[in-house]
């Protein structure tokens, strides 16, 4: 994953540099950092949304009118909660998963430089889940699994995205969220036989973004 996140940083920013001798009154880089709840949606056993964070570059460019395109860069811890046993009683138990995403949107600008409504595609290379020591042999509510008996899922997933940027020229504010249409626990299946696992993520984001 090291690897590919290098991957992303070094093709991101060749763009940005081609892009801004190319446009250099049009174009914009950004800064971003901010919050995301993140929902792991699946009937194989109970889950609750948690709190995370985001960071991460992009590049904003005239594309047509009254378009833009936004090619974007995140790094994101996502955090969520299932509910298990451990020795006689009920916990969450909490799970950690580290994330990198490439995303290429199209923006409609309502207003110039104010206001815009974006959509588009996101891909996601996940990490496993992390799981505490203390809590990685706790029992899986509804299950026979352990805690850690889980954390080994897909690390692909396909995000369609919708959101709105709203602020001034250089500092605005961004809300997004996306869907993850791929089977998270798809690779599961394959090391627990008796169980068909399947679960879509979905992530609500706020970040702030300052654009050089």
């Amino acid at each position: 994953m090291k690897r590919l996140c290098f991957a992303v940083v070094f093709a991101l920013i060749s763009m940005t540099v081609f892009a801004q001798y190319d446009y250099r009154d049009s174009n914009r880089i950004g800064i971003s950092f901010g919050m995301n709840q993140f929902t792991l949606n699946t009937n194989n056993f109970q889950t609750k949304p948690g709190i995370g964070w985001n960071a991460g570059l992009s590049m904003r460019g005239n594309f047509y009118n009254d378009w833009d395109m936004v090619y974007a860069m995140q790094f994101s811890e996502n955090n969520f909660s299932v509910a298990t046993i451990g020795g006689f009683i009920t916990e969450d138990t909490d799970y950690k998963l580290p994330s990198a995403q490439i995303s290429l949107m199209w923006s409609y600008k309502i207003v110039e430089n104010h206001l815009s409504f974006e959509f588009g595609p996101l891909v996601q290379i996940n990490g496993k889940l992390k799981v505490d020591q203390d809590q990685e042999n706790n029992i899986i509510f509804g299950t026979t699994l352990l805690a850690k008996d889980i954390v080994d899922i897909s690390q692909f997933n396909f995000y369609p995205v919708v959101g709105i940027t709203a602020g001034v020229r250089h500092v605005r504010l961004n809300v997004s969220y996306q869907y993850g249409v791929n089977n998270m626990l798809g690779n599961l299946n394959n090391k627990n036989l008796g169980y068909n696992f399947k679960g879509n993520p979905g992530i609500l984001n706020g970040s702030l973004i300052i654009y050089l």
